[in-house]
């Protein structure tokens, strides 16, 4: 069987005759990026596996609810750096955009009716025209459904 190219690391190798469309070497580094890449394919596509991992990510948090106290406890230098990353991305402009559950209080104070919106430039003057619209507040229960699994 001809030769092929690594997909990981670029060597050639020989390909097992069982595997035909062998892309990866046998290298322990180069088939731990073969796995990873499968693996992150499958959260990205596969439901099932995205459920799945998420459940299982569910039930080791239960079996372990001390684990990120007592590691942030013996890795100090790692709580440190989290919590200084933490700071630089609040004080960016974007960090306004974090959804909190309060956020949904706020937009019910505004009940449904018919309005008049005008346009406002960036200088804050309102142009002339105006738009009539009616607005209509439709409230549900939202449920949250935690996927844990990272993508």
């Amino acid at each position: 069987m001809a030769s092929k190219k690594c997909s990981a690391c670029g060597q050639t190798f020989h390909p097992r005759p069982q595997v035909p469309d062998q892309s990866y070497c046998s290298s322990p580094s180069c088939q731990q990026e073969r796995r990873r890449k499968w693996q992150k394919s499958k959260l990205k596509f596969d439901s099932d596996y995205q459920d799945n991992q998420a459940r299982a990510q569910q039930a080791w948090s239960k079996r372990n609810p001390d684990y990120w106290r007592e590691y942030r406890k013996s890795h100090p230098k790692y709580a440190e750096r989290n919590r200084v990353l933490q700071h630089d991305r609040n004080k960016k402009p974007t960090a306004d955009k974090i959804a909190n559950m309060a956020l949904s209080d706020r937009l019910n104070l505004l009940p449904s009716g018919i309005y008049n919106l005008s346009l406002v430039t960036d200088d804050g003057i309102a142009k002339m025209d105006v738009w009539t619209v009616e607005i209509t507040v439709h409230s549900c229960q939202y449920k949250s459904k935690s996927k844990i699994a990272k993508r």
